[in-house]
């Protein structure tokens, strides 16, 4: 125990850089997984059946896609095409897209869960489209898809170790990494794993808040 505790601390600090980096990618995806998400959200409930077949292919092909493929597209093919970008910028390109299908369900789940009676209501007091939209449905299915993606928030964080295959160093890189060099296997990935919980715990218990909320709004 005593030597545990003392690889432990030689190691921290490196693993804690690889923290940093995970973070910086979980929450470049996340902005980018949401802003993406609604726009096909928004294309889905559009009424407009391009739009709505468009946005239907991009998720579908999205899913269908393994996101190291993705990932492997952004930073290997996209050069060859005369598109340079670091790796840290693939990775939150490739997880934001990636994860922009799962967001834009969330979404359309959300805006469907509006009553129809609220949206004629708003029409009968002369809103129109965008106004409507913005003013009651948005703000309600917000509301409603706060729990689901609070759960998609988890997930992204656990997947930004994918990042890790295109040379991200973050914090699985790093423990691997240092695994490697020092057959410490024990020791560096249940110290991985502890990271990853310590990160997660924060997440874990806001979505649970969300869902008692949302829960008791609705009584």
């Amino acid at each position: 125990m005593h030597e545990f505790f003392q690889h432990s601390a030689e190691y921290l600090p490196i693993l804690l850089r690889g923290v940093k980096l995970t973070i910086l990618v979980t929450l470049g995806s996340l902005v980018l997984s949401t802003v993406l998400g609604m726009v096909w959200a928004l294309m889905r409930v559009s009424g407009v059946r391009a739009l709505d077949l468009t946005a239907r292919c991009i998720i579908n092909f999205i899913r269908g896609v393994p996101i190291i493929v993705q990932l492997f597209v952004i930073y290997f093919v996209l050069p060859d095409f005369g598109i340079s970008i670091t790796a840290l910028q693939a990775a939150i390109i490739g997880l934001g897209f990636a994860y922009s299908a799962y967001q834009a369900e969330n979404f359309r789940a959300g805006i469907k869960a509006i009553d129809k009676g609220q949206i004629e209501a708003a029409h009968s007091i002369g809103m129109r489209g965008v106004m409507t939209m913005r003013r009651v449905i948005l703000p309600q299915a917000f509301r409603i898809a706060l729990p689901p993606y609070g759960n998609t928030m988890i997930m992204l964080l656990k997947d930004s170790s994918q990042a890790s295959t295109i040379t991200v160093a973050e914090l699985a890189l790093q423990g691997k990494l240092i695994a490697s060099s020092t057959f410490q296997n024990t020791t560096v990935f249940a110290l991985v794993a502890a990271l990853y919980l310590v990160m997660c715990i924060p997440l874990f218990l806001l979505v649970g808040q969300l869902e008692k909320k949302l829960g008791s709004g609705r009584k």
